[in-house]
């Protein structure tokens, strides 16, 4: 155990932030370790499959109580991004209800925020991630060539009203949100299809989501915003 750890960014959602450091894929949990070195470190806390129902007990566990804070170095940014598999549609596992996903939302963030809460924490600032669209087309072939084959299990519109519902909270709760729908969206010239440049099969970013510019300057232009006094 190092003798001295510094205060953290902690990156917190499904298998799209558990990817933000896979090897060959230059992700934006690597982007941002190279931009604070020595200012801040960078936790990945990516759960690959997981929704905001299975989500919750996670963080209760990774994230320090009021007294434990007393003891760790704190947390100055929190990332979440979750909503692609909370989007997945009946019967799958992992979908969870729109106004059920969109009170997880909250109660996460109020976990931190809210001062009646033995997670609150008034030094770290949030940020919410919107999921990124899905690209149908590819989704689908990728599960049909599977042994057995599986049914197309998420829906494009479907996803864009959890990304929706991510920008609702962000402004309920008054946390910045980071629109990955939107931004993927254009940069696709809003043709489903075209979203195999950022995906790789359908659902997880590929290189070229990870890297897009117009992506990775909300992670820098976002984090500098709040920690602006490291």
């Amino acid at each position: 155990m190092a003798a001295y750890s510094q205060d953290a960014i902690m990156l917190f959602g499904d298998s799209i932030t558990q990817g933000a450091w896979e090897p060959g894929l230059d992700g934006f949990g690597a982007g941002l370790s190279h931009v604070y070195a020595r200012k801040l470190d960078v936790l990945n806390r990516g759960l690959s499959g997981y929704n905001t129902d299975w989500a919750i007990p996670v963080f209760e566990k990774c994230f320090a109580t009021r007294e434990q804070q007393k003891h760790a170095p704190k947390v100055r940014l929190l990332v979440i991004w979750f909503g692609a598999n909370d989007a997945c549609i009946k019967p799958s596992p992992q979908h969870v209800p729109l106004p059920k996903f969109i009170s997880n939302m909250k109660h996460l963030v109020n976990l931190v925020q809210s001062p009646k809460s033995e997670y609150y924490s008034s030094e770290t600032r949030i940020i919410l991630v919107t999921p990124p669209p899905i690209n149908t087309i590819q989704r689908g072939a990728d599960l049909r060539s599977r042994t057995p084959p599986l049914e197309l299990d998420r829906l494009f519109e479907t996803t864009h009203q959890y990304a929706e519902a991510v920008k609702d909270v962000g402004r309920e709760e008054e946390v910045p949100v980071v629109d990955i729908w939107t931004k993927m969206w254009e940069a696709a010239g809003k043709q489903e299809d075209n979203l195999s440049k950022f995906l790789d099969d359908g659902l997880h970013l590929n290189k070229a989501g990870y890297q897009a510019r117009s992506l990775q300057g909300y992670w820098t232009r976002g984090a500098d915003h709040r920690t602006d006094d490291v």
